[in-house]
């Protein structure tokens, strides 16, 4: 670890992290697949989806479709894994990840994650110049430096507002496959409100979990947002959060939206608010644990929501 608590490429093995042992190529498999952070790499794909579907132009075209979400698979991939490569250090401090990350298990080595990393980076973001446009492709290969960069190096270890601004490169995917569908003059306003669907969920989503793992982010330590402010005042900013996310959701009855999106979204949405409110109430980790548990379920509702309200769209009549 460097003097600026870098991770550094050393012969020496990190302290808390494993050496690497013999094992099969379905545990090493498993190992390379678990650096993409598949359930993180699920929901960009859910939301890519919901970009596309709305958008329209490449729901004809399943082989363009599928591309699109190979390249978000890829990039959301590399980021999620070179986050893992330079927090390798990190995550043998905490509970949560010592044994279940490849790189402080011993599954991997940090070379090894690396070039994985990279590779799948560069096939991502050539995916998208070659096959679509170079608009998408530089949105890609930007969420992945701010991501494994700037959030990972920068604003992770020095604010508590890291989640808020890192936020931006997880909600990324519906602003990416639409530029991939159109290029940039076929860019609306509708990619960027579920851009911001995304951006103002991931605050209150992270949070909870941050309130769920106070003891290790004091053990790593991280200015976690529950550790520097406290309980209440997180709990606080998370309520505000949500407020300003369910109302970025109701935007899109001026796009159109129909009655099954718009009455999903107000349900989903009074369901978060009222999880959060208790939070607040209790202050309680069994309740923080259902509200960063029910967060996911939220998202991938509300975006499953939009594209079968553009299968079945029927008319909200105001």
């Amino acid at each position: 670890m460097s003097e600026a608590g870098l991770p550094m490429e050393t012969s020496k093995v990190p302290e808390g992290v494993a050496t690497m042992a013999p094992q099969s190529i379905g545990v090493t498999i498993r190992a390379f697949l678990s650096l993409t952070k598949p359930t993180i790499c699920l929901l960009v794909l859910i939301t890519g989806a919901a970009g596309l579907v709305w958008e329209g132009s490449l729901t004809s075209n399943p082989v363009a479709f599928l591309l699109v979400m190979l390249g978000l698979f890829a990039t959301a991939g590399c980021a999620n894994a070179l986050n893992q490569y330079l927090e390798r250090d990190r995550d043998a401090l905490m509970k949560r990840t010592a044994k279940r990350r490849a790189l402080p298990s011993g599954k991997l080595t940090p070379r090894a994650a690396l070039i994985f990393a990279v590779a799948i980076g560069v096939f991502g973001t050539a995916l998208f110049a070659v096959f679509f446009n170079l608009f998408s492709a530089a949105l890609a290969l930007s969420t992945i430096l701010f991501y494994a960069f700037f959030y990972t190096l920068y604003l992770k270890p020095r604010t508590a507002q890291n989640i808020v601004i890192g936020g931006a490169a997880g909600a990324m995917g519906p602003v990416i496959a639409w530029a991939a569908a159109t290029g940039l003059d076929g860019m609306t306003w509708v990619p960027w409100a579920m851009f911001a669907i995304i951006f103002l969920w991931t605050p209150p989503h992270f949070w909870a979990l941050a309130l769920c793992l106070q003891d290790d982010y004091r053990a790593n330590p991280l200015p976690m947002m529950p550790n520097v402010a406290g309980e209440k005042s997180t709990l606080i900013q998370a309520a505000v959060y949500s407020v300003a996310m369910i109302a970025v959701s109701l935007s899109l009855l001026w796009a159109e939206a129909g009655l099954v999106y718009i009455a999903t979204a107000v349900f989903l949405g009074g369901l978060f608010m009222w999880k959060t409110i208790v939070s607040m109430r209790l202050r309680e980790r069994a309740h923080y644990w259902r509200l960063f548990g029910y967060s996911i379920v939220y998202l991938f509702g509300l975006f499953l929501a939009m594209m079968v309200d553009v299968a079945w769209r029927v008319p909200v009549i105001l």
